[in-house]
């Protein structure tokens, strides 16, 4: 879950400056949303079909599929929050360590800038103005240098208890899209399934449409491999369930 965490703070990192949606917001959204339907999905899928000779498999199939949803809320929104806290401690440490080579090691942390101005285009009498403007003004060398030498951003003192319950709401969201279904239909397993297949699909798709839309790429397109990576991973925990109750039958 940390790597899939580490991804989706990737793709917010990657969105159009021009948006200035809160940061973090879609991607903690996303995440939690998308991890809890998946995870829960593939749960009751196996629970399903693994109780479904059982005189109330509904029963089984709820009690699952809540204990998954709220354990996964939990489980998501803890790695959320420890990792922002790493990322926030990371950065501190990296502006430290910059800071203090900034003052043992300055005509380096220079040249470092003017690489930075070269790589933007900048030559000759320009560059080394520009280079004089920077280095001038401490914070605003540490900043370039944070940002542009070591492609990090600062995390604010608040995000991680943000991350962590934003994380936790969605997923426990994104674990009801899957029960749902069953909740509505009652007793006939079987549509509860193929219902709650077509439900998670489709939420799925919307979910990976709109990253697309507030962020870059084709929406349709990221909306397709939301939906099929999604099911896979669901559809895999389907499968195993069904060799094993398969061989608990026979």
């Amino acid at each position: 879950m940390a790597t899939r965490f580490a991804f989706w703070r990737k793709i917010e990192e990657d969105s159009l400056a021009e948006k200035h949606a809160q940061p973090g917001l879609l991607s903690d959204f996303i995440l939690g949303s998308q991890d809890g339907l998946v995870n829960v999905l593939g749960v009751i899928l196996g629970v399903a079909i693994a109780s479904y000779r059982y005189p109330n498999p509904i029963a089984i199939i709820l009690a699952g599929g809540l204990a998954a949803a709220f354990a996964e809320s939990i489980s998501m929104g803890a790695v959320a929050y420890t990792s922002t806290v790493a990322r926030r401690d990371h950065y501190a440490a990296e502006v430290e360590r910059e800071r203090q080579e900034m003052k043992d090691l300055p005509d380096l942390e220079r040249n470092e800038v003017r690489e930075i101005f070269e790589r933007w285009d900048f030559q000759g009498e320009e560059l080394e103005d520009m280079v004089s403007k920077i280095t001038s003004k401490p914070k605003a060398w540490l900043e370039l240098m944070m940002a542009h030498e070591l492609n990090l951003a600062p995390v604010g003192k608040t995000q991680a208890r943000r991350s962590a319950i934003l994380v936790g709401l969605a997923a426990i969201l994104g674990s009801l899209v899957p029960l749902i279904p069953f909740i509505v239909i009652g007793r006939d397993i079987l549509l509860g399934i193929a219902v709650s297949l077509v439900v998670s699909a489709i939420t799925l798709f919307l979910i990976g449409w709109w990253k697309a839309r507030t962020t870059v790429g084709r929406p349709t397109r990221s909306g397709v491999q939301m939906a099929i990576i999604g099911l896979a991973s669901a559809i895999a925990g389907f499968g195993i369930a069904f060799l094993v109750s398969g061989g608990v039958g026979a």
